[in-house]
């Protein structure tokens, strides 16, 4: 049988009352659209859902049974579209954002405390890795959105600038120029240079700024992620260059942190969206989160900024 929730919503209405007259007056229909209501039900359902008399209507026990039917069938129509609502409010659902290990370790926690704090029935999903990576799930769709360094963003994308973190010279503790105000990119010359991996957005950075400086270290080992490096500067393997965000990532590692200038280097961070897709409700609300806590300023680590 296919009873449709008008139907059901008709006859609750009836059965309840057991009256034609209020059940017209609750749902402000005219009484005889009542009544064929029920003759269709009827019909449908071959079965006497009231007794009637001239002065009243009394459910059958196919009625009593029908009713309690239909009031589970409307309640969870309820139930549902409250939920629909919710989440076309962005008040419910789950944002899945891809993004940089520092700035999942660094920069969201506030921003995720806020929003459960606002939509405390929406769910953050992080997907940290490499900026490629990250990227690579906004366009396939695994994404709802990207924080990450955005430069040379392929088609279908676009980037609004989020917040900028400054580059600092990393050295062990006991390296000759650990105790120095600030030093140069000039100054890795001679110098074994640790590096991450080439799909790494600090990368990027630090090799683009040895080409301005013209500057060669003497060697260079690559790590695959920042904790490696961190522990191979306290092994005194070598010496690095790291944004700010990625400090935290190093926590446990013992070393020299130098303020890097000539030049100055800063890694600019921007959310990232596609541009042929509608960004979802829960993600909508979580970027208007973040720009609230950019627009009132809301303190970031050491050598970060907001940028708009």
């Amino acid at each position: 049988m296919d009873l449709s929730l008008r139907q059901l919503r008709v006859y609750a209405a009836v059965a309840r009352a057991e009256s034609f007259t209020a059940a017209a007056a609750e749902l402000h229909v005219a009484q005889s659209s009542l009544s064929r209501t029920v003759l269709e039900l009827e019909r449908q359902l071959g079965v006497r859902l009231f007794d009637r008399t001239t002065r009243r209507i009394r459910r059958t026990p196919e009625g009593r049974e029908l009713l309690e039917a239909a009031e589970r069938v409307l309640a969870a129509h309820r139930a549902e579209m409250a939920g629909l609502q919710r989440y076309l409010a962005g008040e419910r659902g789950v944002v899945t954002i891809a993004t940089l290990p520092s700035v999942a370790a660094a920069l969201l926690p506030p921003v995720i405390a806020r929003f459960r704090e606002q939509r405390p029935q929406t769910a953050v999903r992080i997907l940290d890795g490499m900026s490629e990576a990250a990227l690579e799930r906004l366009a396939s769709g695994a994404a709802d959105l990207a924080i990450t360094f955005a430069d040379g963003l392929p088609d279908g994308l676009r980037a609004q600038p989020l917040a900028e973190d400054r580059f600092f010279a990393v050295l062990p503790p006991a390296h000759p120029l650990a105790g120095a105000a600030e030093l140069g990119w000039g100054d890795f010359s001679g110098e074994q240079f640790i590096a991450v991996g080439a799909d790494s957005s600090v990368r990027a950075g630090t090799d683009r700024a040895f080409a301005e400086a013209a500057v060669r270290p003497a060697g260079v080992t690559e790590a695959g992620n920042v904790s490696t490096v961190g522990g191979l500067l306290a092994a005194g393997l070598g010496v690095s260059a790291m944004p700010a965000l990625v400090e935290v990532l190093m926590s446990f590692a013992d070393y020299a942190r130098v303020p890097l200038v000539r030049p100055a280097l800063d890694r600019r961070l921007s959310v990232v969206l596609p541009r042929d897709r509608r960004v979802p409700p829960p993600a909508r609300s979580f970027l208007d989160c973040l720009r609230g806590l950019r627009e009132e300023g809301h303190p970031l680590p050491a050598d970060v900024r907001w940028v708009d």
